[in-house]
């Protein structure tokens, strides 16, 4: 009898998910904190466009328009209030997003994070993770910078208050290891500003022999920086993420390496995965699914040029 109870729990089960709606009517909405206007949040959005054609699901993206906490929190209320079948967000700070995101949990709508949120999504009830682990990313970067004889670096934050950013900036110190000092250069998102800081960083300092940028809005203003004061290929200079400008100046020698995470596929995945788990109940197996970090270097830039350009790397 017990047998029976249990087959038939579990036939009703996956009848709940085969009966499921279908792929027409399915809708996700994504939540970042990234605005699509951002050169790699670009390309997270159009791995989110392709997915969307590609399950045939509709998908919406929303995003505040610079990083805003508050405002990011309400868009995912609003976006529970228009009860979708699945919601994407990324998770730059819990404290600040983890009520919003509890709240989809519990009106049972299936959440899946990406890029940011690998250290907490676990305890929000999220499903599944699709991005990289920010802290060995940084490591890896503080690694290949002590290889290179760096001593004294920076570390440009375009995006105070992120906490993905913070774990890169202390895994990049502790992969320095004990005899180099880091410091961070808190920047905003305006390119000026940005170039302005890291000339007066070097300036005031030019014992400063290595640069790590988080990603294109604080790398490419570096880029102009060293390339204003003389030092471009000089420092030893590395970022997170890419863009044609990025695969440009590693092309020509002057960057030491950026790290890929892929985000194309960290807008793909969760996608899929919604759909299929929306219509199936199947997810995959690893709860945290990892799109990098990988290294690029000059030895091989060339080789993602095209792909950038194509918003795809």
């Amino acid at each position: 009898m017990k047998r029976l109870l249990l087959f038939s729990a579990l036939l009703a089960f996956g009848l709940a998910f085969a009966q499921g709606p279908a792929r027409a009517d399915i809708r996700i909405i994504v939540v970042s904190h990234g605005s699509a206007a951002d050169p790699f949040w670009s390309v997270v959005k159009n791995g989110v466009d392709q997915a969307a054609a590609d399950m045939g699901v509709s998908v919406e993206y929303l995003a505040p328009e610079i990083f805003d906490m508050p405002r990011m929190a309400h868009l995912i209320d609003a976006a529970i209030a228009a009860r979708p079948h699945g919601l994407v967000v990324s998770i730059p700070d819990a404290d600040a997003l983890g009520r919003s995101i509890r709240a989809a949990v519990a009106e049972g709508i299936p959440v899946i994070s990406m890029n940011s949120g690998s250290d907490v999504f676990q305890g929000l009830g999220v499903l599944r993770h699709v991005g990289q682990t920010e802290y060995e990313a940084g490591f890896g970067a503080g690694q290949r910078m002590a290889a290179a004889g760096v001593t004294i670096a920076i570390c440009v934050n375009q995006e105070v208050g992120n906490v993905a950013l913070d774990l890169r900036c202390q895994g990049f110190q502790d992969g320095l290891g004990e005899g180099a000092s880091t410091s961070v250069l808190a920047v905003g998102t305006d390119p000026v500003e940005v170039r302005s800081a890291v000339m007066a960083a070097l300036s005031a300092n030019p014992d400063i022999d290595g640069v790590l940028a988080l990603g294109p809005l604080g790398a490419e203003p570096t880029i102009a920086a060293l390339e204003q004061i003389g030092r471009l290929g000089q420092v030893v200079f590395g970022t997170f993420d890419l863009s044609p400008l990025i695969l440009e100046t590693l092309v020509a020698g002057n960057m030491a390496f950026a790290i890929d995470q892929q985000q194309y596929l960290q807008g793909y995945l969760p996608i899929v995965f919604l759909t299929l788990y929306i219509q199936y109940g199947l997810l995959p197996g690893s709860e945290v699914i990892l799109t990098g970090p990988g290294f690029v270097t000059p030895e091989t830039a060339a080789q993602v040029i095209e792909l950038a350009a194509r918003g795809i790397r």
